[in-house]
């Protein structure tokens, strides 16, 4: 039996063509991933995200226990609101999950976790709080719905359906975040464009969800979201990272704090591990499509190499296809590789991501 969001009536009812997505029955369209892809560039289109958990976790030394649970350092959380991306790691480097942690107060944090992960994540999440702060509460919030509205219009659009969000969330910077009556509302997403991610009770998602439409944002399923994502340089946790990566690996060096003191888990393996592979962009030269786990092959200073697609497809944006590829350090913004496709080698260059941001090629 699959899972399903609060809103799974109400992606059935909009005539949305529905998949298996991790074990949860989710929209993929609603008629065009390239209509969809393009509505969120230009103007404003929604996202159920409900699928992904927020867990709150509560306690006076709350702060501490994420000092040594997360590679990032929530140190840097000191205005109510504040977001933090990060890494949670095992002992050995590996990527568990990457996630967002809102600062709310000093005894109350809020983490926002992967569908795909909720269930490792939250085992973990409790196997270290019985070791290291066996007094904090941690409560998986599945009684909540997330709804991401994204595009150079979705903050416009949002403050037409949500009374007195303009005021509140206007003056917001990216990864701040406020509460407007029942709405958790957060400049961030997973698009490349500015707009909300908005937390609020289940029983209220469909009247909300409906609200948007009549407002004129456009529903949007996994399918452009998954281009969106990937024109946007952003990872996909099972494809651009796991727990046999470090963040090192998988362009996430950025959210690691090696700098102070703190000690966190996964640390010591970072610190004794040589980097050997970097997260790199391609785009594609020759024509043909780009995919994960397609390999990538070259040659540096006389010796051959290999690489892997990690996320691939084609930008509606860019008009061809676009890659996210681990290759060996050595490797360089400019060089030429070749994928193989099909038993073809397709030449292709290697770029410094993100390909697209706020409408914008970057490359």
């Amino acid at each position: 039996m699959l899972k399903m969001t609060p809103l799974n009536q109400t992606h059935r009812d909009m005539n949305a063509k529905m998949v298996d997505f991790g074990g949860w029955d989710m929209p993929l369209h609603y008629g065009s991933q390239l209509d969809e892809h393009h509505k969120v560039r230009q103007d404003a289109g929604m996202f159920d995200v409900s699928h992904m958990l927020p867990v709150d976790i509560k306690g006076d030394n709350v702060r501490a226990f994420l000092r040594r649970l997360v590679a990032n350092n929530v140190d840097k959380l000191t205005l109510p609101g504040k977001a933090l991306y990060s890494c949670m790691l095992t002992p050995q480097g590996g990527i568990i999950d990457d996630l967002i942690i809102y600062f709310l107060s000093e005894t109350w944090f809020r983490v926002v976790v992967n569908a795909g992960t909720a269930e490792k994540d939250v085992a973990w999440i409790l196997k270290q709080r019985d070791e290291l702060a066996p007094n904090l509460e941690i409560t998986p919030r599945r009684d909540l719905a997330m709804i991401a509205v994204q595009g150079p219009n979705a903050r416009a659009k949002v403050w037409q359906v949500i009374p007195g969000s303009q005021a509140a969330t206007e003056e917001l910077k990216q990864f701040q975040s406020a509460v407007v009556g029942q709405y958790f509302i957060a400049r961030t997403g997973y698009t490349g464009e500015d707009g909300f991610e908005i937390i609020l009770p289940a029983a209220d998602a469909t009247a909300f969800w409906k609200s948007l439409h009549a407002a004129g944002v456009a529903p949007a399923g996994l399918g452009a979201r998954d281009t969106l994502r990937l024109e946007a340089g952003m990872n996909l946790y099972g494809q651009d990272m796991n727990e046999t990566k470090n963040p090192m690996e998988s362009g996430l060096a950025w959210t690691v704090d090696l700098k102070s003191e703190r000690d966190f888990i996964g640390k010591e393996a970072l610190l004794n591990t040589a980097v050997t592979q970097q997260l790199v962009g391609l785009v594609l030269i020759d024509r043909g499509v780009l995919r994960s786990h397609q390999q990538v092959v070259g040659q540096r200073d006389g010796a051959e190499y290999q690489g892997e697609i990690t996320s691939g497809g084609f930008s509606p944006t860019m008009n061809q296809s676009i890659a996210l590829a681990r290759l060996p350090i050595q490797i360089t913004i400019g060089d030429e590789v070749k994928v193989i496709v099909r038993d073809k080698q397709l030449r292709a260059k290697v770029v410094k991501y993100p390909f697209v941001r706020n409408g914008n090629v970057l490359v």
